[in-house]
């Protein structure tokens, strides 16, 4: 109970006792609290949202669907459930609540990929080192059912609500969450492949096993091949830093930013550095001005040391580089460093701002500064400059564009 909610209940006690009983109604201190924290979030969503005119929501609608049922939850967990929904009816995995009680449907992005085909979900792409991957998963497989369920109500039951006609984009949303299943809870698909007979495949819940932010190895041709697994945090610099040491006499250098979840551009910049000798732009990004956005304002790139690396750089990237691990290949292209190879990104847009609720204390984050490549191309729709078709070796590619550049 915050401060103002103990003044009223302790002036309703008093006032109760000096007139014999007769207590002024006070109200319950969830009626106050997520209420306010509701209206917090619509209202900062609202004004500072970045992509209201890509999305098909009716924002008003969304009050009128959510409020009574934030203000009628029995528990911070019923609240943040609500809080999950609100921030769904947008269909942006950028925009989302930081935390989910056990029990809740996670997010659209899960390690596997999988595009509709007639209220079927067919596997295109599985993430490397994962429980998808160790089952006896397949690209081509078609899910049917998830935990027991057909995958067409599954669809409808986590469509946004509140959309003015339908989208695409919010029906390939749905089908995200429908196969990543249950927060806290193993996956159980029933998969056709094939001529064969649908079984049932078990995707247990195992937790990820920790590798370094960055490895790097001399390939066997010597070219130089560094992993960047995070731009999260502030050591990956200088990790990036010993890697390049070693490898600064590579004829070419491959940059491996798949499965990277993103982090900051104070990280992912003074790496972009290492390859240029004068400050170049590498983004261009906007804001919520009013109901538009603002004109672009330029990122750019400082050159830095000991050296530049001037030879050819290939960046790969795939369906799970996310965030700044999408900016960091689009950037690396802007300054005319590298040429990208992979499959299309997670499609993340912006740069997100932090929430945290007053009241409850719930943390959220929010697509807020739209992001462009230096031709004002958005970076939600970059497409790589070598496509991999799925199912293939990226590294593979990369491998063999690299040799290529080298000549």
């Amino acid at each position: 109970m915050d401060r103002r909610l103990l003044l009223r209940a302790g002036l309703a006690a008093a006032v109760g006792s000096t007139m014999g009983g007769a207590a002024w109604a006070v109200e319950p201190d969830r009626d106050v609290t997520f209420a306010g924290d509701f209206d917090e979030l619509w209202t900062t969503l609202r004004d500072r949202y970045c992509f209201f005119s890509e999305k098909r929501t009716d924002w008003d609608r969304v009050r009128t669907m959510y409020r009574p049922m934030a203000v009628q939850a029995d528990s911070r967990d019923g609240f943040a459930a609500v809080v999950g929904q609100v921030m769904a009816e947008l269909y942006d995995p950028h925009t989302s609540p930081a935390e989910a009680p056990a029990g809740a449907q996670r997010g659209a992005i899960s390690d596997i990929v999988v595009d509709e085909q007639n209220d079927r979900a067919q596997i295109k792409a599985i993430l490397e080192d994962t429980a998808a991957a160790e089952a006896d998963l397949r690209f081509g497989d078609l899910i049917l059912a998830v935990d027991g369920q057909s995958l067409a109500p599954l669809i409808q039951t986590w469509t946004p609500k509140c959309l003015t006609s339908p989208d695409p984009a919010a029906t390939a949303f749905a089908l995200g969450r429908a196969v990543a299943g249950v927060r806290g809870q193993p996956r159980r698909y029933l998969i056709a492949r094939g001529g064969e007979t649908a079984r049932e495949i078990v995707i247990p819940i195992r937790p990820a096993t920790p590798k370094p932010n960055v490895e790097w190895r001399r390939l066997e041709d010597g070219a130089g091949y560094i992993i960047i697994r995070s731009f999260a945090d502030d050591a990956v610099t200088e990790s990036f830093d010993q890697a390049l040491a070693e490898l600064g006499d590579a004829p070419g250098l491959i940059l491996d930013v798949r499965n990277n979840g993103g982090g900051d551009t104070a990280v992912a910049r003074p790496i972009m550095g290492r390859f240029i000798t004068e400050t170049k732009p590498y983004a261009l990004m906007r804001r919520r001005e009013g109901q538009g956005l603002s004109g672009y304002w330029t990122e750019t790139v400082d050159p830095r040391g000991p050296f530049t690396y001037t030879r050819p750089v290939v960046v790969l990237a795939d369906h799970w580089s996310a965030s700044m691990a999408e900016g960091f290949p689009m950037g690396m292209r802007g300054i005319g460093r590298a040429t990208v190879v992979g499959t299309p990104m997670m499609g993340l847009g912006a740069a997100v701002f932090p929430i945290v609720l007053d009241r409850t204390g719930l943390r959220a984050q929010y697509s807020a500064e739209p992001v462009y490549d230096v031709n004002r191309q958005p970076r939600w729709l970059m497409q790589p400059d070598v496509a991999v078709p799925d199912g293939q070796d990226i590294l593979a590619a990369g491998r063999r564009t690299l040799a290529g550049l080298i000549g």
